[in-house]
């Protein structure tokens, strides 16, 4: 019974002092002194432009930071600055009926991201991030499946920009 205390001590001493210091997001401990974030408005430069979705973008990358950390918000002079432009808005043909109609749709979304750490230069980076999402050829791309389709896009960008820049995994 003794050997079992020890051992069940021995167990939990090793869980709480593992390899580093994570928060529930999975984010690695940041410098402590990396006190704010920017997040600078993404231009839409598109060929296909759908109006709004630069606003949208911004303000989702804004909410996840803040939600999945302890950071401050700022207009300028941020500690962490994102910038960068949505480069591509495309929708494609995914497969086609024997009419030569498109069975299946697929839009996506290209953003091109710049990271700036001013207190670990080592963390910045450019680089893009795209996702898409499949719909039916016979529904519009508009209204509630306009708005499906950006929150399942964004959703995954905006959690891949955080994972590449805060996450460390």
């Amino acid at each position: 019974m003794k050997n079992t205390k020890y051992i069940l001590l021995i167990i939990i001493a090793f869980s709480i002092n593992s390899c580093g210091v994570y928060n529930f997001t999975g984010q690695k401990g940041t410098d402590p002194n990396t006190k704010t974030f920017q997040v600078n408005y993404f231009q839409n430069t598109a060929d296909l432009v759908e109006p709004g979705i630069d606003r949208t973008f911004t303000l989702r990358l804004q909410d996840l930071i803040q939600s999945q950390t302890n950071l401050n918000l700022t207009n300028s002079n941020g500690d962490l600055m994102y910038e960068g432009e949505i480069t591509d808005y495309r929708i494609t043909p995914m497969t086609a009926t024997a009419d030569q109609k498109a069975a299946q749709n697929r839009l996506t979304i290209r953003v091109n991201v710049r990271f700036t750490n001013k207190n670990k230069e080592a963390d910045n980076f450019e680089k893009s991030f795209s996702f898409y999402f499949d719909y039916s050829g016979q529904d519009q791309l508009t209204g509630s499946k306009l708005t499906e389709a950006l929150d399942t896009i964004f959703e995954r960008i905006t959690q891949d920009i955080f994972n590449e820049s805060l996450a460390k995994w």
